[in-house]
């Protein structure tokens, strides 16, 4: 059976006392750098990891981070995952991950379950399918320190991170009109996420700039934030059976533009063409659709920027009082 070396017996190899070793590893002035060199390399040499209990009990925290987000699948949230352990691990973190596969049911009992761990703070984008805060605002009432990422709500004073959704909307349209598009739909998120508002303000200002009427006819919103695929080939269906079909559609989210991109290739006539732009970090989408123009947002740095607001607050002596709201501009990517 697997036996972690301890602080104990780290002190009985190298004749120390276990108070010294652990003031060692914890790099405390009180130990000269002679000896504190000896422990740590010694330490690493055999392995040694700090015991998350042990710690607990010290300080009052458990070094763990909950993380909560609709889909590990997802390009977008695997990439901003990585920035998160990017930052956590240096920083003594352990990240624990949950995914609510945009269901408000899955979500409540994940975050219930990460607080019944004792996490010390809570990484959360929301699921498509959430309407209700109360499960986080209570935890949040009661001091758990919460940071929100991407998908964010402002139901109470918190740090948020997200990208310039506005702006890469804009410029997701404005592709395709520079294309020769006019007649251009819009398939959206679940209509109550902060993106999918964003979004939507991002496409109709490109059309607004070259003059271009707003068609609410064009617009369609999938709840289920592409969970469900049928929502999703019910909407292009839709748009496949207008007497006037739209000549591209701009989509607004990385999972709604894979599902776009298979039920146009589903249900559509081979002769039939569509012009598809869309927020996308998944390079596979151009294997749908070759040229396939996307939205890329700063995942890993998103990720990265949250985690370092997250244990700013874990870690404040201080209650803290001002919040930043920080945008990360995104890029688009024409093939």
């Amino acid at each position: 059976m697997f036996k972690p070396i301890t602080i104990k017996d780290i002190a009985q190899a190298l004749e120390l006392s276990p108070s010294t070793v652990s003031r060692a590893l914890s790099d405390s002035y009180e130990i000269n750098e002679e000896t504190k060199k000896r422990i740590i390399e010694y330490a690493e040499k055999h392995n040694y990891r700090r015991n998350p209990m042990a710690s607990s009990l010290r300080h009052g925290r458990s070094y763990s981070i909950g993380v909560v987000v609709c889909e590990v699948a997802n390009s977008f949230f695997s990439q901003a995952i990585d920035g998160i352990e990017s930052v956590a691990y240096g920083k003594g973190y352990h990240v624990i991950i949950s995914q609510s596969h945009d269901s408000y049911e899955r979500e409540v009992v994940n975050i219930q379950h990460l607080a019944n761990r004792a996490v010390d703070g809570l990484l959360i984008s929301m699921s498509a399918e959430t309407k209700d805060f109360s499960h986080i605002a209570n935890l949040h009432g009661h001091g758990l320190p919460i940071v929100f990422f991407d998908r964010i709500i402002d139901s109470f004073e918190t740090h948020t991170v997200t990208s310039n959704n506005r702006e890469g909307a804009r410029m997701g349209t404005q592709s395709l009109i520079d294309r020769g598009f006019r007649k251009i739909a819009h398939l959206a998120n679940a209509p109550h996420l902060s993106i999918t508002a964003e979004r939507l303000d991002g496409y109709k200002t490109a059309l607004k700039q070259h003059g271009i009427p707003l068609d609410e006819s064009l617009v369609r919103y999938c709840h289920h934030g592409g969970r469900v695929q049928q929502e999703v080939e019910d909407a292009v269906r839709y748009f496949l059976s207008l007497d006037e079909k739209p000549d591209a559609i701009f989509v607004a989210s990385d999972r709604l533009s894979m599902g776009c991109l298979s039920a146009f290739n589903k249900l559509a006539p081979e002769d039939e063409h569509l012009s598809v732009a869309g927020f996308s970090n998944s390079d596979v989408l151009d294997l749908l659709q070759p040229g396939f123009t996307c939205i890329r947002q700063p995942a890993f740095e998103m990720g990265r920027v949250a985690m370092e607001m997250l244990i700013q607050l874990i870690e404040s002596h201080y209650p803290v009082y001002e919040f930043e709201n920080t945008v990360l501009s995104t890029e688009l990517i024409s093939r």
